[in-house]
């Protein structure tokens, strides 16, 4: 008895949403801050032009069937029930993708930021010149991109790789990097890797340039004494910001892997060991024109992107 009274006095107190008292809320505060929406109202209206609109319309096609030239037609979740349960190739392009995301993200994460971090503690009139060697490989098309590497990799013995290794003793005839299903997703992540120093870099750079020196003052004050003490206790949580931001980007990047892929190895790839969610998207909705089932990976991949991206946001956005 007693039991039931503290649950319904429970219930009592809890407070229950109000639409009514919550849209006055919103209403009075769009009209005490009215300038500051009116700034940002262009954004608001090209974000829900490009964005917003776009992915609920995706959401729509991916519960029909939808090849261009014939209207939408609904059937529900079957794009989604073939695309788990008898989609193979779809199943092995989510290992593929999750396979580079794990390695390319947190390596290139990583990578990014220990690259700005050694740029900052050189002088002022070098940093430039580095900034523009890491940062040009992500600017750079894949197409010129794969033009180098498939000479690096290329499997005859006139492929740099294959000449040098020949050369040293290590192998006795070319191997064959780019069709070979082993070597192709190793291949691939270099590749992304050497092109991952992108947007997250040069925010790293920028957040590390502008951490105040009074903080490595107070810091030597209280017994930091080395570089790496200054790195754990002081610049990391100084540029927690752009710490954040950089991981959404990586993760983004990671789930993003498309054209490298492509260009290097083929769309198919040999036996779709190169294969990701991104060439799947790109092989059913411009090659084979099912809109509504290319709709429906490109739902998956968003909500892959949001899920990992909450769980940045509650791991390094916490205060």
């Amino acid at each position: 008895m007693n039991t039931e009274t503290h649950t319904a006095a429970a219930e009592l107190r809890r407070p229950r949403f109000d639409l009514g008292r919550k849209l006055a809320e919103i209403w009075a505060d769009l009209k005490r801050e009215w300038v500051s929406y009116l700034f940002v109202l262009p954004f608001l209206i090209l974000f829900t032009f490009f964005i917003v609109i776009p992915v609920i319309v995706s959401i729509y096609l991916s519960f029909t069937y939808y090849n261009i030239l014939e209207p939408p037609r609904w059937i529900g979740a079957s794009n989604y029930r073939l695309l788990f349960v008898d989609d193979d190739i779809f199943l092995q392009a989510i290992g593929t993708t999750l396979k580079f995301a794990v390695i390319t993200g947190p390596v290139g994460y990583i990578l990014s930021f220990l690259l700005a971090w050694l740029i900052s503690q050189i002088p002022q009139q070098y940093r430039f010149f580095y900034t523009l060697c890491f940062y040009t490989p992500s600017i750079t098309s894949a197409v010129a991109m794969a033009v180098v590497w498939q000479y690096l990799f290329a499997g005859d013995s006139k492929g740099l790789l294959n000449y040098f290794l020949m050369q040293l003793g290590i192998l006795d005839e070319p191997y064959l990097f780019l069709q070979n299903v082993d070597s192709i997703v190793p291949v691939i992540i270099i590749v992304s890797l050497w092109m991952s120093m992108g947007i997250g870099f040069l925010a790293f750079l920028a957040g590390l340039q502008n951490v105040p020196k009074d903080l490595y003052e107070a810091g030597a004050i209280d017994g930091v004494k080395y570089r790496w003490q200054e790195l754990i206790y002081i610049t990391i949580p100084a540029v927690k910001p752009q710490l954040l931001f950089g991981a959404v980007m990586q993760v983004v990047f990671s789930l993003q892997v498309f054209d490298v892929s492509v260009q290097l190895v083929g769309l198919p790839s040999p036996l779709y060991a190169g294969h990701t969610i991104l060439t799947h998207l790109y092989d059913y909705a411009f090659i084979k024109f099912e809109m509504g089932y290319a709709s429906a990976i490109a739902v998956v991949l968003f909500l892959m992107m949001l899920g990992l991206n909450r769980l940045i946001f509650r791991w390094l956005g916490r205060d």
